[in-house]
């Protein structure tokens, strides 16, 4: 980790310590009291068994934001890191396969909820305020075992309460149902998380269900529009947020797309690359980039089709440094689609695109074709076909 990285991640975690010495006694507690976003929760250790319930801080009121990914683009990274830090997690284990009960059912009316359902929560001893984030891997507040929970000023939100009480649609359209009819990528994730769709119901780790939504919603706008024109010129989007740069290129292609990324390791400097692509069939193995490949994948998507194109992808993403503490795949969805609202610049040729790409970044654009395989698939056509 560079300097900057542990001075940032040092400056975060004293604002949280100047935060518990004010309200730490709200976090060590046998019972809690607060309004959950609403937001709830599934682990995958020692699955099929998992740990599940509800995620909610210790205050009342409309606490949306805390657990809103689709508001977060462009806050600062103490910021959400603190969102994180003050939800508790109440878990208690169940079997994902069989998610039967009142205890699950109670939390299916919670992410089903249009707005923060006030919870009441015993756990079975007190839990204790998070007090250091490891830079490794995302921060969550505490976590107990609960005893029993209660969950009142629970509206459910209409169209997700349709498709949860439509037991004869399958999982993947209750997913593509869901986001056509408006309803946001993270609340779908939860409804697919909690077991909530699909003829079979059954719990899916967080981490999965969000990397399945996205997978299955970005092949779906994939589908939409491989019949569609392509794109005359090449067009260049850039966003920059929480030490993560990234830049999408657009050039005259069918469907093709390749995210490319590049990240310092440890304190020395040297880059690490990763990259994975597909063609209009679809990739046919988990990427090698994991949940950001179909993240990315989906803020691109999104943008071609309402504007009525194709095109061939190109995704840059340059994890700086100053990314000292990890906070989740959804910023890679977001920052896409923050640069996809984006005014783009044009150019006639992909290689005056890629340059232009490149330029508010440290990896050199010969550095980033040679970690990737877009240019060596544009020549097979002929670059000449795009200067």
């Amino acid at each position: 980790m560079s300097q900057n990285s542990r001075e940032l991640r040092a400056a975060i975690e004293a604002r949280w310590r100047e935060y518990l010495s004010r309200h730490g006694s709200l976090f060590s507690s046998d019972s809690l009291s607060g309004s959950s976003p609403p937001s709830v929760f599934v682990g995958s250790h020692g699955y099929p068994k998992v740990a599940a319930g509800p995620m909610l801080p210790p205050v009342h009121g409309d606490t949306a934001a805390l657990d809103s990914p689709e508001s977060w683009a462009g806050r600062g990274l103490g910021e959400i890191v603190s969102y994180r830090l003050s939800l508790v997690r109440g878990i208690r284990r169940v079997p994902a396969y069989d998610p039967a009960g009142r205890y699950v059912e109670a939390l299916q009316e919670v992410a089903m909820a249009s707005r923060p359902a006030d919870s009441e929560v015993r756990f079975t001893r007190a839990t204790a305020p998070v007090a250091s984030i490891d830079g490794e891997s995302a921060p969550f507040g505490p976590a107990g075992e609960v005893k029993r929970a209660s969950y009142s000023g629970t509206t459910p939100e209409r169209r997700i309460e349709r498709v949860y009480y439509d037991r004869d649609l399958g999982a993947r359209d209750a997913v593509l149902g869901l986001y056509d009819s408006g309803v946001e990528i993270s609340r779908i994730q939860r409804c697919l998380s909690i077991g909530m769709v699909g003829r079979k119901r059954r719990l899916v780790p967080t981490r999965w269900g969000i990397t399945a939504t996205d997978d299955m919603v970005s092949d779906h706008l994939v589908s939409r529009i491989l019949d569609l024109d392509t794109v005359d010129r090449c067009r260049v989007f850039r966003f920059a947020h929480l030490g993560n740069l990234f830049s999408v290129v657009l050039f005259p292609h069918r469907w093709m797309y390749e995210m490319v990324e590049a990240w310092y390791s440890g304190g020395s400097g040297v880059l690490g690359f990763g990259s994975d692509r597909e063609g209009a069939r679809g990739i046919g193995h988990p990427p090698a980039i994991a949940g950001a490949y179909f993240a990315a994948k989906l803020g691109v998507a999104e943008y071609l089709l309402r504007h009525g194109i194709q095109a061939g992808v190109l995704v840059l993403r340059e994890i700086r440094p100053e990314y000292a503490v990890p906070v989740g795949v959804w910023q890679v969805r977001e920052g896409v689609r923050e640069a996809m609202r984006r005014d783009p610049e044009v150019f006639e040729g992909f290689d005056q695109a890629l340059r232009s790409a490149c330029s508010p970044m440290s990896v050199s654009a010969e550095e980033w074709m040679a970690h990737g395989s877009t240019a060596r698939m544009i020549k097979q056509r002929t670059l000449s076909d795009y200067l």
